[in-house]
C-alpha cells in the first residue's frame, strides 16, 4: 500500500486528535483508548494498516484543551481549580512520601470524568497504605506502567476517594525520584510538587481578578 503524501497525513492525524479529545473530554476515555477508537472513526478498516498517521498524546491534548475552550469554557475551569485544590489537599496530607502531582489535573485538561493522579515516593507501598488505612481511608489496589517504561516493573497503586474526589496514587521507591521533576518533550513539566501545584492554583487566582 503506498502511503499518503505528508499534507494528506497531518490532516489525517489532526483529524483523529480532534475525534480522540472529543472521547476524552466529553466521555472520559483515556489516551490510548481513545486513539484507537479514533483512527477506526476516520480510517475505518485501514486503521491497523496505517498506524504511522496517528497523532502523539501531546497533539491529542492540545486538541483536548481547545475542545474545552470552546465547548466547557462555562464550567471547565472551575473543575480544574477545584480538583487542583483537593490534590493539593491530599498532598499536603502525604507530604512525608514526596508526592507529586500529574496527569490531566496538572496539565489542565482534566474535565468532569477526571480524577486525580499522584505519584508518591516512600521506602515501601505498605507504609502509605498503613498510614491511609490507620486514617480511616477505603483503598483499593491496582498497578501502574512505571513511568521509566516498560523494561521496569509495574507499581502498585491505591485509590481512595478524598473529599468526594477520585485519587489514583502510584507509589514508587524513593530512588525513583532522581530525575522526576524532568520537563516532558515539549517543555512542559511531567510533575508538579506541592509547591508547583500551589502555585498553579494562585495563578488561577489571579487569571481571575
Amino acid at each position: 500500500m503506498t502511503p499518503p503524501p505528508n499534507d494528506d497525513i497531518q490532516l489525517l492525524r489532526a483529524q483523529i486528535a480532534a475525534a480522540a479529545a472529543r472521547l476524552i473530554a466529553a466521555d472520559g476515555a483515556d489516551y490510548g483508548t481513545a486513539k484507537r477508537k479514533a483512527a477506526r472513526q476516520v480510517l475505518g478498516e485501514q486503521a491497523s494498516a496505517n498506524t504511522g498517521v496517528l497523532p502523539d498524546n501531546h497533539q491529542i491534548e492540545d486538541e483536548v484543551r481547545l475542545y474545552h475552550a470552546l465547548f466547557n469554557a462555562d464550567t471547565q475551569p472551575a473543575r480544574l481549580f477545584r480538583l487542583r485544590t483537593v490534590a493539593l489537599q491530599v498532598m499536603e496530607a502525604l507530604e512525608q512520601y514526596n508526592p507529586f502531582l500529574t496527569g490531566a489535573v496538572l496539565n489542565g485538561t482534566a474535565g468532569p470524568h477526571d480524577d486525580i493522579h499522584l505519584q508518591l515516593f516512600a521506602d515501601s507501598a505498605k507504609e502509605v497504605e498503613i498510614f491511609l488505612l490507620n486514617k480511616n481511608v477505603n483503598i483499593d489496589l491496582s498497578e501502574t506502567p512505571h513511568f521509566k517504561g516498560p523494561r521496569y516493573e509495574p507499581v502498585e497503586t491505591v485509590s481512595f476517594l478524598w473529599h468526594k474526589e477520585g485519587v489514583h496514587a502510584a507509589l514508587y521507591e524513593l530512588d525513583d525520584m532522581r530525575g522526576a521533576l524532568k520537563a516532558r518533550s515539549d517543555g512542559k513539566p511531567l510533575r508538579a510538587d506541592i509547591a508547583g501545584v500551589r502555585a498553579l492554583l494562585i495563578m488561577s487566582t489571579h487569571q481571575e481578578t
